[in-house]
């Protein structure tokens, strides 16, 4: 099957959606579909089989994208379109594969060349614009809510992440055809390259202490709840305060700079070490260094990738009781607490003084990821969703008249 992927951020980028974007185009591969990836400019080549990356031409003085709707956004997406547009006159494709608010391009260009148009929902993008920051009634969030039930109702399908995310969809469109398609654990190690001289630094750093690492990964947005991290660490008793090191991996320059500047004015009596945006197949590697692996998100609904790194990483898990995260995680293999800072430092303070109970939420983690998130359970749902469309995609031939037999 020839696919048209469109995914409208940097690809690649160590952060959730084009790592969920690396995944499926990693499984359409093994399953033997040729694949064309419309995306931005900005974002590091990568190399898969039977995939081509066709990217937009250089946006002047647009040499990196943030999270969530902005002007250059808008740019990027507008030449996204004519880029795929043009694709679509040159080539056949049996399916258009849409990646978050490429949906509503997607949309289109199926209509135009009487495409099937499967849309990749990472989030429903009125939400995540309202965790943002925009008001639920502001136009923006208003266009996207109308934007988002036109695509669900006009879709030939739908990948979903988690179940919320199916339940909110099916209230939308009952009649939908939903393939829910849990992340998997970011691939680690598949380059084969050593791990950089910070990790090592960092490494070494933690076993001269001797203190226990809490590491956080992710991107560093407001609903992250790196800010009551923080505040927690305030609030840890001493003799845990002088016990851990703090390890946050990933963020932005300007996002690392800002965090560290309010570390100095508040000056928690824990150590706090900021790497900055590492390369992916060090992610885990940073996992492995920590005692507890911790996720303060104080907001969203949608299951954080990371977590389905964290359950493979058979490390205690501290995260905040909120449905992201509930989803995945439950009391018989994490600790889950309310998502405010006293509650976080009361967790990390049992984690920490309790020896055995970090182990034992470690071994249930990692049997329950090895029975619900593993890539031959990813490929099947994947296969299965294609499966069903091929029919669609392609008609069969006509019967031979009886003159041609």
């Amino acid at each position: 099957m020839k696919v048209l992927m469109l995914a409208p951020e940097p690809f690649f980028e160590p952060r959730g959606t084009p790592i969920s974007v690396y995944q499926r185009l990693r499984a359409l591969s093994r399953l033997g579909h040729e694949v064309d990836l419309v995306t931005y400019h900005v974002g590091e080549d990568v190399q898969i089989s039977n995939v081509t990356i066709a990217r937009i031409p250089s946006v002047p003085f647009v040499h990196q994208v943030k999270v969530g709707p902005s002007l250059a956004k808008i740019v990027l997406d507008a030449v996204l379109f004519f880029k795929a547009f043009a694709l679509l006159l040159r080539r056949r494709y049996d399916v258009i594969h849409s990646h978050e608010e490429a949906s509503f391009i997607g949309m289109l260009l199926a209509a135009l060349f009487q495409t099937m148009h499967i849309y990749d929902m990472h989030s429903s993008l009125p939400r995540q614009l309202m965790n943002l920051g925009y008001g639920p009634n502001g136009p923006v969030v208003l266009l996207f809510r109308w934007a988002e039930r036109w695509t669900l109702n006009t879709s030939d399908a739908v990948i979903t992440i988690d179940e919320e995310l199916t339940e909110y969809v099916r209230g939308i469109n009952p009649r939908l055809v939903v393939e829910q398609i849990d992340n998997m654990p970011i691939n680690i190690g598949a380059s084969g390259t050593e791990l950089g001289a910070q990790y090592h630094a960092i490494r070494d750093q933690l076993r001269a202490d001797g203190r226990l690492a809490v590491i956080y990964t992710g991107t560093f947005e407001p609903y992250q709840g790196l800010e009551s991290l923080i505040q927690m660490a305030m609030l840890l008793p001493h003799a845990v305060a002088d016990r851990v090191t703090f390890v946050l991996v990933g963020g932005k320059p300007y996002q690392t700079e800002a965090l560290q500047a309010e570390i100095e004015r508040l000056q928690p009596r824990s150590q706090f070490v900021l790497t900055g945006s590492v390369p992916l197949d060090d992610a885990f590697a940073y996992l492995g260094l920590g005692e507890v692996l911790i996720s303060p998100r104080i907001m969203d609904t949608s299951v954080p990738l990371k977590i389905y790194s964290y359950l493979h990483a058979q490390r205690a898990i501290l995260a905040t009781r909120i449905r992201a995260h509930t989803q995945v995680l439950s009391d018989e293999f994490s600790l889950l607490v309310d998502p405010d800072p006293a509650s976080l430092a009361d967790g990390l303070t049992r984690l920490v003084e309790d020896d055995d109970l970090r182990p034992r939420l470690a071994g249930r983690a990692r049997e329950h990821a090895l029975k619900h998130y593993d890539p031959a359970r990813y490929l099947s749902k994947v296969e299965g969703l294609y499966s069903r469309l091929i029919p669609r995609a392609r008609p069969a031939e006509p019967a031979p008249s009886p003159t041609e037999r």
